[in-house]
């Protein structure tokens, strides 16, 4: 089998000159994917100059086109993020809102250019809102062409209020390495089925 790609969305809010404890987590599902053989990349979208809108390339300095060729190039897809006020960043949905304006897109078969790409999120924070947050992700990538398989939403968090985020006080929890070794291995087991069964293209085309 040809060796799977995947690409990190880090949502933080925080740039990288800031430790970030979503990137922390993503590290952590990496060590899975570096056992698999599975390439992947992380992307601190905090760094980037992203336009606000539903488009692929907004023109000026949007450094958005930059960043779907490389999400175009990968079998999975992961947004990481964390939690403010109950919901994913506001990075997260420009994310989503990026992504979406690529949705009329088509691959060689004439389905939706995100057919065949497996997605899936982790989320961390110190306040409820974890699972909304998933849902909000995963129903938007599922919505947009994804497969989505079972078991992708792994998160943690910390106790109400300030307090140790993931990086200090998460890594051994056991329920959270749990569903970090799921979301590895669902992911990486669907995209390794696409890679070799897409798919058809009968019923599934968007023109």
């Amino acid at each position: 089998m040809q060796t799977l790609k995947a690409v990190f969305l880090n949502c933080s809010l925080k740039s990288s000159d800031e430790t970030s404890n979503t990137e922390g987590f993503i590290h952590d599902v990496q060590t899975h994917f570096n056992q698999l053989g599975v390439e992947s990349e992380i992307i601190r979208l905090a760094d980037w100059t992203i336009g606000y809108g539903i488009e692929e390339d907004l023109g000026g300095d949007d450094q958005w086109p930059e960043i779907f060729e490389k999400v175009k190039a990968a079998d999975i897809v992961i947004i990481g993020t964390p939690l403010w006020l109950g919901e994913k960043s506001s990075i997260a949905t420009l994310a989503i809102e990026r992504l979406y304006g690529s949705s009329s897109s088509t691959n060689d078969k004439g389905q939706s250019i995100f057919y065949n790409k497996v997605g899936g999120t982790v989320i961390t924070g110190n306040e409820d809102g974890a699972k909304h947050a998933a849902a909000s992700i995963l129903y938007g990538l599922s919505h947009i062409g994804f497969v989505i398989p079972p078991n992708v939403d792994a998160y943690w968090v910390g106790e109400a209020g300030p307090g140790a985020s993931y990086i200090e006080a998460g890594r051994d929890n056991e329920f959270t390495k749990s569903a970090i070794e799921r979301l590895a291995y669902n992911t990486y087991h669907l995209a390794g089925m696409l890679k070799n069964n897409p798919i058809p293209a009968q019923g599934n085309t968007l023109e």
